[in-house]
């Protein structure tokens, strides 16, 4: 039976990095996306450029191949959308770009998730298919002699997709009976990612709870004798969401981070958005407790660039 993060013990002698290790696969998520602009031909350029007495190689210029905002296209481009946040929701940063760290009882799940995605993405791009014409016959007319007939392909289907793989970031098993030096440096060097993935994951979480909370106190405070603010269902309902996510996928690794959470989830526990409207008193109450959680999580908050690592595909950015 696979084990969560949380079935895991907080303390002993496993680390929150190692209990990350032996809980997670790595999942990585990339896809295939039609291009809809296009860079300008030196001559087009200097065609685009005359109206405004330029010189057309100093002018950085693309064309618009498609209308994206047609219903067809932003159901496709909404599919995505839902894919990249189903895939956040789910997982932990890795420091490697395009890999996510996946809790492996929810490996299956996912794979099952994600053959939906791709069957909601199959029909979008169908229907976008259907008013294909309709949408070079746009174009044609938008774009007048910047039109070229040759950037279309004859269909759209096929050119939209959604990929993705379990990639292994542990050394391989062979590298220990070609070298069992190199074999162990290479176990030192992923041991040290989840280090990273560790320090990612809780930056990631103290980033999100700040920015909920944050959020929040603003709506809920008046300024200058103002009214208070209008706010949303969502104000509330992201943060018990938030807590949810945070209670399955925390690898435990700050005890003053595991507190503020628990602190910032009395404050808003069975508070209603209606009752936050409705009652000053309430509100005020709120807002005070909440803005001692940001005091801290703005303390906790470390402003550490990412790695940059550079790739040649197309994968979802981490």
């Amino acid at each position: 039976m696979t084990l969560s993060l949380l079935d895991q013990p907080a303390h002993g002698t496993s680390t929150p990095a190692e209990r990350l290790r032996v809980t997670t696969a790595a999942v990585r998520v990339a896809f295939c996306w039609l291009g809809v602009r296009k860079t300008l031909t030196p001559e087009q350029k200097s065609q685009a450029a005359e109206p405004f007495g330029a010189e057309g190689t100093f002018l950085s210029a693309c064309k618009k191949l498609l209308d994206t905002k047609h219903p067809a296209y932003k159901e496709v481009t909404g599919v995505r959308g839902k894919v990249q946040a189903y895939w956040k929701s789910l997982t932990l940063p890795y420091p490697e770009a395009g890999i996510r760290l996946i809790q492996q009882e929810q490996v299956e799940p996912f794979h099952a998730q994600m053959t939906g995605f791709r069957g909601q993405l199959d029909d979008a791009v169908a229907k976008l298919d259907d008013h294909y014409d309709e949408l070079k016959a746009t174009a044609r007319h938008r774009l007048g002699d910047l039109y070229d007939a040759n950037d279309y392909p004859p269909q759209l289907r096929g050119l939209f997709g959604i990929d993705w793989e379990f990639p292994s970031v542990e050394p391989p098993d062979y590298l220990l009976q070609l070298s069992p030096e190199l074999y162990e440096h290479e176990r030192a060097r992923v041991a040290g990612r989840f280090d990273e993935a560790v320090q990612m994951a809780e930056q990631a979480f103290i980033g999100e709870l700040a920015r909920l909370v944050s959020h929040l106190t603003e709506r809920l405070t008046g300024t200058d004798g103002a009214e208070h603010k209008i706010f949303r269902d969502t104000a509330i309902n992201n943060l018990v969401e938030f807590f949810d996510r945070f209670k399955q996928l925390n690898v435990r690794s700050s005890a003053q981070l595991d507190d503020l959470v628990e602190q910032a989830q009395r404050v808003v526990q069975g508070v209603e958005p209606q009752q936050l409207r409705d009652r000053a008193d309430l509100r005020q109450h709120v807002a005070t407790q909440l803005t001692q959680v940001q005091a801290t999580l703005d303390g906790m908050m470390v402003d550490r660039p990412r790695r940059r690592i550079i790739r040649n595909d197309q994968d979802v950015q981490a």
